[in-house]
């Protein structure tokens, strides 16, 4: 008998599905598939219920047979003819717009000097100018409140929009300040060799370059304006409300389906927010 006939016959191979590897696979995916739904499913909910042709918050006999008629646009078009809904909206565009300039524009900045290697005690800078999104937001309102309100800007558009400015510039120092320290500073040294002022190097040159970075901070800083309800409790009056404060006045004071249709808005908007925020990502790294 050769050895090669006395040697013991290997254990047969197992199954693959019962492979470590193909178990663990599995369990990976059922566990964040458990979570995914876990997350998204009382958002996703709250779009079909906003097409409820009745004034109820749940599921119909008449939907969940899928009844065309237990169907209807009847609240969408009551936030577009409520005055209330209708000026939320604006006063919500206005503060967010004007915020997210300002926001943008002090962040861009701030990042700017942050990325010297001149700027004295730069991790001090940089905790100062983030701790709004660090401190819980109810402490910065009540500070907010007591602050604009000493020096007459409370219950106004304009401490509303200095207000939601502070809550933005750190998502734009942030954004800003990852894409710069990608940014090879040898384009701004040769630009200024061939006599660009600091200026003209910074539009021409760096800008362009980090535009996606600015881009992605503004766009934080728009959805956190839009988003804010806190500071708004606090600082707004009646002709400040913005389509968040109008929501919770509406589920504490008169309970409407309206507000699923509004919610469903902001579904939509956040879900573009983020695929331009991923796009413009690839599009820096490209």
């Amino acid at each position: 008998m050769t050895a090669a006939t006395g040697a013991p016959s290997a254990p047969p191979a197992p199954p693959r599905w019962l492979r470590g590897d193909t178990l663990g696979r599995f369990a990976y995916v059922a566990f964040c598939t458990l979570v995914f739904v876990f997350l998204v499913a009382p958002i996703v909910v709250i779009v079909p219920l906003s097409f409820n042709a009745e004034p109820y918050f749940t599921f119909t006999e008449g939907m969940l047979r899928f009844d065309p008629e237990a169907y209807s646009l009847r609240w969408y078009r009551e936030i577009l003819d409520n005055e209330l809904w209708t000026r939320s909206l604006v006063n919500s565009l206005v503060i967010g717009v004007s915020a997210t300039a300002l926001a943008t524009t002090l962040g861009t900045l701030a990042a700017l000097g942050l990325a010297s290697a001149a700027m004295p005690a730069r991790r001090l800078v940089m905790g100062l100018l983030i701790s709004p999104m660090i401190t819980p937001v109810i402490i910065s309102a009540a500070g907010m409140f007591f602050f604009y309100s000493s020096i007459g800007l409370g219950q106004t558009h304009l401490g509303l929009i200095l207000a939601h400015t502070a809550l933005g510039i750190p998502f734009v120092v942030i954004t800003v300040t990852a894409t710069l320290s990608g940014f090879d500073r040898n384009l701004t040294r040769a630009a200024a060799s061939l006599g660009a002022t600091p200026l003209h190097a910074f539009r021409k040159v760096q800008l362009p370059l980090i535009a996606p970075g600015v881009i992605s901070g503004a766009l934080f800083a728009f959805a956190t304006s839009f988003d804010e309800v806190v500071v708004v409790l606090f600082m707004a009056g009646v002709e400040q409300r913005t389509i968040p404060r109008q929501m919770w006045a509406g589920i504490r004071e008169q309970i409407s389906p309206a507000i699923l249709a509004v919610a469903t808005f902001l579904i939509v908007f956040a879900g573009l927010l983020l695929v331009t925020v991923a796009w413009l990502r690839r599009r820096g790294r490209g």
